[in-house]
C-alpha cells in the first residue's frame, strides 16, 4: 500500500482551502473549534491516542498560518523593492541632461 494515501488529499485540501481568501478564517474557526470540543475523532480522555490528533491539527493550522505570514512578507518586500526601483529610475529620468541641445553662440 501506498505511503500516504489517505492523508495527502486531506493535507492537499486543507492546505487549499485555507490558502483561499473567501474560506480561511471559516476554516481556522473550524480548526479551533475542533481544537477545544470535546468530540473528536478519537477522545482526549483516551491518554496518548487522544491528543495525537489534535496535535496534527494544530501542528498543520499552525505552519500553513507562518507559511501564509512568510509569503505575505515576501510579496511585500517584492513590491516595496519594485516601487524603489521604479522610483530610481523616475529620479534618473528627471536629472537627465541633453548636452547636444545647448548651443553657445561665438
Amino acid at each position: 500500500m501506498k505511503k500516504g494515501l489517505f492523508s495527502q488529499p486531506i493535507l492537499q485540501g486543507y492546505r487549499h482551502l485555507i490558502r483561499h481568501p473567501k474560506y480561511r478564517w471559516a476554516i481556522l474557526l473550524g480548526t479551533l473549534i475542533y481544537l477545544v470540543s470535546p468530540l473528536d475523532i478519537s477522545p482526549d480522555v483516551i491518554p496518548v491516542a487522544g491528543w495525537i490528533d489534535d496535535g496534527l491539527i494544530a501542528t498543520l493550522a499552525i505552519t500553513e498560518v507562518t507559511q501564509l505570514l512568510l509569503d505575505r512578507k515576501r510579496n511585500l518586500r517584492q513590491a516595496s523593492q519594485a516601487n524603489r526601483s521604479s522610483v530610481e529610475t523616475d529620479d534618473l529620468k528627471t536629472t537627465v541632461i541633453d548636452v547636444n541641445s545647448v548651443t553657445v553662440p561665438r
